[in-house]
């Protein structure tokens, strides 16, 4: 691109011959060689600002008009500018124009006829030289780009160096699987089943009151269990409009029942995307089919609410499910009092935690791998692999958390399990007390909960 310096001097005139570079007496360094180390000291210094658009198109070098690749010595410039600017400031040589002027224009083709003249109009273009980077300086920022471009060719992923490859691959395989299954959107939750609006108030369907009529200490146990809660529900349709549900304002527990089939609907929604997700696992796939239904009937419930935890804002008391969104609220008012509720205060302490995409993931593996559920045969199998999920998360947590605020985290996810289980069991007991007489219960919900105490 650009002509070499001896022709250029030698046939604008035989009499500038002579050298166009009057140096002090140490040193000792060419013009051909000044011109030459513009190439080898293009990395020396990378460009405070790099900048290829600005204001709608290219920008130029403010010394020579070569298209500028960013702001080098506090002046936009291209690259050859600003290693030829570092270099005769560091050399500290005296540079003369060889054609006695010292006004030759400098442009793309002619910045390597006159140093003088080129140096002339870096200064006068505002380049400082109080910017310029020690050698020492140089050397750390170039030993720094290789380490970070070695780091980032080693460890592609991001979850840390100090993860095994073989646990990069497992949480790589779970986030895979949380992403086909999890329908975050509810895009596709369709045909299920809303509250009728009663101007009555507590009024209850047919179906319902045949229920309680028939056994009233069933329904009387249920309601003595739970704290007493209201649950609105907001639907915003595809068009943009809204419709809102509040419930009866009652407060004697049976407020929660006419929302007790979309209830269901919702679960069995979330049960189908937890079930889906253990199948594409390849080490659940691996087990015997009778193992796979016994795990399932026992942790599907537990990972529906850790998934449901991650749409859950605490502030409002609030689960944001796409185009859905359902609110618990205090009959009093208030939201405190529902901390008392297990399951209320178990979303609140995990929420709390902050958790990643990753620990939830991992999570629903330790849950789901759970050795001690009821009818599973290759216990130890099972036991190992729930054994590789936890080390798993706890190295994740060790390379990817700031140590020491979080040093406890791990031992706070495990209790927060121990919690899920405890919770399972006691929902569990509800359900088994009204599948028989109240037929908002889903088929799937019969089955998951049927026989898991034999």
């Amino acid at each position: 691109m650009c002509v070499c310096v001896c022709v250029c001097v030698s046939s604008s005139s035989p009499r500038h011959t002579d050298a166009n570079l009057e140096m002090r007496s140490e040193e000792s360094w060419s013009h051909v060689d000044l011109v030459h180390r513009e190439e080898a000291d293009s990395v020396s210094e990378r460009p405070t600002i790099n900048v290829d658009e600005e204001d709608g198109g290219f920008q130029i070098c403010r010394v020579c008009g070569d298209k500028a690749n960013g702001y080098h010595f506090n002046v936009m410039t291209c690259e050859g500018c600003k290693g030829f600017f570092r270099r005769a400031m560091k050399r500290n040589v005296r540079l003369r124009c060889p054609f006695r002027k010292g006004t030759c224009e400098i442009t793309r083709k002619t910045r390597r006829q006159c140093q003088a003249c080129r140096l002339r109009k870096c200064l006068e273009s505002g380049m400082k030289k109080e910017m310029i980077m020690s050698d020492a300086a140089v050397e750390q920022r170039r030993a720094l780009i290789k380490r970070k471009k070695r780091e980032k060719i080693e460890a592609p992923l991001s979850v840390g160096q100090g993860l095994t490859e073989e646990q990069q691959a497992l949480i790589q395989e779970l986030m895979d699987a949380q992403t086909k299954t999890f329908d975050t959107t509810f895009s596709h939750f369709k045909d299920f089943r809303l509250p009728a609006v009663r101007n009555s108030g507590c009024e209850l369907p047919e179906f319902l009151q045949a229920s309680l009529l028939e056994d009233p200490a069933a329904w009387s146990q249920i309601m003595k269990d739970t704290v007493p809660m209201r649950i609105s529900l907001k639907l915003r349709g595809e068009d943009g409009s809204i419709w809102n549900y509040q419930p009866p304002s009652t407060s004697d527990g049976k407020e929660i029942i006419p929302l007790l089939p979309h209830l269901a609907d919702v679960s069995t929604y979330m049960f189908k995307g937890v079930i889906n997700f253990a199948k594409v696992i390849s080490y659940f796939r691996d087990l015997p089919i009778e193992d796979q239904i016994s795990l399932l009937k026992g942790a599907t419930f537990e990972m529906c609410l850790l998934r449901f935890n991650t749409m859950f804002d605490t502030e409002t008391g609030t689960w944001e499910c796409g185009r859905l969104a359902y609110c618990f609220e205090d009959p009093d008012g208030g939201f405190q009092k529902l901390l008392l509720d297990p399951l209320m205060k178990f979303h609140s302490m995990l929420k709390s935690l902050h958790l990643h995409k990753e620990e939830y993931v991992l999570m629903q593996a330790i849950s789901l791998f759970s050795p001690d559920r009821p009818g599973v045969v290759q216990r130890s199998v099972v036991d190992q692999l729930q054994e590789r999920f936890a080390l798993t998360l706890k190295a994740y947590i060790e390379c990817c958390r700031p140590y020491p605020a979080h040093r406890f985290l791990f031992m706070k996810i495990m209790a927060v399990l121990t919690e899920l289980r405890s919770i399972n069991a006691q929902q569990t007991q509800h359900l088994l007390r009204i599948q028989d007489t109240h037929p908002f219960v889903t088929p799937l919900m019969q089955e998951l909960f049927s026989s898991t105490d034999s």
